[in-house]
């Protein structure tokens, strides 16, 4: 069973599909489908229920094979960089995946500092939502990963800030003179909330289900200056980190904190259990440490 297998394998399922696949790791369809097609072969199972004209499907066993390829291929990069540094060939890259939620406040200010203490690094930075990047984790393409609490058990993390959240609602809203919110007091609102893979989502579904109730969604967007013009043009009522909605301002538009104490935006550095660390990224989180543990 050869690694460039599996990892052919796992990208047809991350991606949904051969095409898309064969896209991601620069190779030919016909070459993805080889390599499918043999690994099923050599196992004596279907690995993907191939339904025409829908997206490909794990089987069981798929699932099962699936979940091993991804460890496989972790501590393959594993190996690869701990004998690198071992060997004084330090590969000298940070390899780190930023949500696109909070990350330019929160990270842009520290490239400057580590540049200046690692000129040699060289920093290679993906953006994804928080789920993708913990699939990024697992195949060990990036060392380090923002994402917000709580953490899957199968990795482990530092806190890096935590934020109240604000209720962003139209300047006439009923509820807008208030110094504070209840979740439950927005039952009867319609919510204007970020695109599916942010992990802010989450938080604030299961804040609305412990008051009680599920939202009415109005709309969904990965732009936060278009989700606060949508409150503005009284579409609903979004919700952001104390400190982004002090850097939206928008005609029109107030921030109310929200009074849930348990409802909050805790973003933290994550990494595999158990994984092997490059000192690039021990550099990472140490500067992290550094900058935002006194706050």
């Amino acid at each position: 069973m050869e690694l460039r297998t599996l990892r052919a394998f796992v990208e047809v399922v991350r991606q949904g599909g051969f095409s898309q696949a064969a896209k991601a790791i620069h190779a030919s369809q016909p070459t993805i489908s080889k390599a499918v097609r043999s690994l099923e072969e050599e196992l004596d199972v279907q690995l993907l229920d191939r339904a025409p004209g829908q997206a490909v499907r794990l089987t069981s066993a798929g699932e099962i094979v699936y979940r091993r390829a991804l460890t496989m291929l972790a501590e393959r990069d594993d190996l690869r960089t701990e004998l690198d540094e071992l060997r004084g060939f330090k590969r000298g890259e940070l390899r780190l995946g930023l949500p696109p939620l909070g990350s330019s406040v929160l990270f842009a200010p520290l490239f400057a500092t580590y540049r200046s203490r690692f000129p040699n690094i060289d920093i290679r930075l993906v953006e994804h939502g928080s789920k993708r990047l913990e699939d990024m984790l697992g195949t060990g393409e990036i060392e380090l990963a923002a994402s917000l609490m709580p953490v899957p058990p199968q990795f482990e993390w530092q806190p890096v800030s935590r934020e109240p959240l604000m209720v962003a609602l139209a300047q006439d809203h009923p509820l807008a003179s208030r110094n504070g919110i209840a979740m439950k007091e927005l039952a009867d609102t319609p919510f204007i909330l970020f695109d599916s893979g942010f992990a802010l989502n989450p938080i604030i579904l299961e804040s609305c289900q412990r008051a009680g109730f599920e939202p009415s969604v109005a709309a969904r967007s990965g732009q936060i200056d278009f989700i606060i013009a949508l409150v503005a043009a009284h579409m609903g009522v979004a919700f952001l980190p104390r400190m982004l909605a002090a850097q939206h301002a928008y005609p029109g538009v107030t921030y109310v904190p929200l009074e849930e104490a348990d409802t909050v935006w805790h973003m933290v550095l994550i990494w595999r259990a158990g994984g092997y660390l490059s000192h690039a990224a021990l550099a990472w989180l140490s500067l992290t440490q550094e900058t935002y543990a006194p706050l």
